[in-house]
């Protein structure tokens, strides 16, 4: 599942443990994704743009802190308990927000609860995965990453059709103007 360098997909990796994070940093890297690792929500958010506090340190496999913000988030892998704030409530704050709501988030757990289980999917995360995470988990990410992408595309197709359009109408009317007339047979310019 090795993905070209040019469509390289970014993940952010949020959890408290040590441990976790390099697990599924580990297995992101392997499946030949991007990822920078935090240890909390509210560092989430400060990398998303969300939290104007004072910058902290920022765990990243190729970029210093001052050009991750330059870096599209394509996808969002959280723990579900934290201290603080939970990866649910990361979760609603991120579909809050109107320029992160498509961001494809994954919710991660060692507790198999159905009602929180239910509850994180109801919110909007497009997955919930049982931790220990492994490699045949990370492997179903890209389709949510892909439909991201497909979005965000679709989108700027929109954007892009409407300026041709309106290309369209300004050649179509300047064409009008210069096109040669028709008269019983005869050319008029």
């Amino acid at each position: 599942m090795a993905i070209s360098a040019e469509t390289q997909f970014h993940v952010l990796a949020v959890d408290d443990s040590l441990l976790d994070r390099k697990l599924i940093e580990s297995l992101l890297r392997t499946s030949s994704y991007q990822v920078t690792t935090v240890d909390s929500g509210s560092k989430a958010l400060e990398f998303l743009g969300l939290q104007d506090e004072k910058a902290s340190p920022l765990s990243s496999s190729s970029s210093s802190p001052q050009d991750q913000q330059d870096i599209a988030v394509n996808l969002i892998i959280t723990d579900y308990c934290m201290p603080g704030m939970t990866g649910y409530d990361l979760l609603k704050k991120i579909k809050e927000s109107s320029s992160l709501k498509d961001i494809p988030v994954v919710i991660m757990s060692s507790e198999n609860v159905p009602s929180r289980i239910n509850r994180c999917l109801e919110e909007g995360a497009d997955e919930f995965f049982l931790k220990p995470v492994q490699l045949s988990d990370v492997n179903r990410l890209k389709p949510h990453i892909m439909k991201s992408r497909s979005k965000e595309q679709l989108m700027q197709s929109n954007n892009n059709s409407t300026g041709s359009k309106r290309k369209a109408t300004e050649d179509e009317i300047c064409y009008q103007r210069t096109r040669p007339r028709y008269i019983n047979s005869v050319t008029v310019l």
